[in-house]
């Protein structure tokens, strides 16, 4: 990744003091910041994709150590034909066009979701970047894509069966550890951009105590001030898993 551009002077800022292991982002809002502006909703989405470069690069300046973002949910394949189309087409292209920048940037790339449905060329595309950016530890970069929180969960119960546990031998440890994300934390922030307050079947599990944080920004112009605006809310406030906050 190029050098960050800071924008605003950074110094004027508070510090952030608490920053999140693992942010996970709704990219809400590409096809109404397109129709805003009398444009094909592709063409939001590309600019939503533009936009991720920006994210990343914060998201390393600002030390945040695992990223995962909504790109394709399984409930997207009932939106129209040609817009499915052009999200296929516009992973194929990001993994193209990228691959050597974020590797060379020591992202790693994880897949999040089913293959089922994908060509199996960009099945192919995926494996590679995956394993290729494997063993980077600058940014851990989760793309969600053919992901649904529901769908994780039945897979994972699949894969608890097919392994023969007996019942009294699952616990939601049990659980966790046949989730896509098993070896990461869960996520501290969801961050949904577009201002809608719903989680929209997004990491259902892991996000079980993750604390929530909406804007109104579409996510084309949700920017670096943007998401340190929602890093500093975060460090604002209390997290109590449950208990009192003598406890905590």
């Amino acid at each position: 990744m190029a050098p960050v551009d800071r924008g605003s002077d950074s110094s004027s800022k508070p510090p952030l003091t608490k920053v999140p292991r693992h942010v996970a982002i709704i990219m809400d809002g590409n096809g109404r910041w397109a129709a805003a502006r009398g444009l094909p909703r592709a063409t939001g989405h590309r600019a939503g994709t533009e936009n991720l470069r920006e994210v990343l690069r914060a998201a390393v300046e600002f030390g945040v150590p695992v990223l995962t973002v909504y790109a394709f949910s399984t409930e997207n394949w009932e939106r129209p034909k040609h817009e499915v189309n052009a999200l296929l087409t516009i992973l194929e292209q990001v993994i193209e066009n990228e691959l050597d920048e974020l590797d060379a940037s020591g992202v790693q790339i994880r897949h999040l979701g089913r293959t089922e449905g994908l060509a199996p060329r960009l099945v192919r595309k995926i494996q590679s970047a995956t394993e290729r950016t494997a063993h980077n530890s600058t940014l851990c970069l989760n793309v969600a894509f053919n992901y649904g929180g529901r769908a994780e969960i039945v897979d994972a119960i699949r894969r608890i069966i097919g392994d023969g546990l007996p019942p009294e031998a699952i616990d939601e440890s049990t659980i966790s550890r046949y989730l896509a994300t098993h070896d990461l934390p869960d996520p501290d922030l969801i961050i949904r951009t577009g201002g809608d307050m719903r989680v929209s079947n997004f990491l259902l599990w892991q996000g079980a105590y993750a604390e929530f944080y909406s804007t109104p920004t579409f996510w084309p112009d949700f920017s670096r001030d943007e998401f340190y605006a929602a890093l500093q809310a975060f460090q604002q406030r209390k997290r109590r898993f449950g208990r009192v906050e003598s406890q905590s």
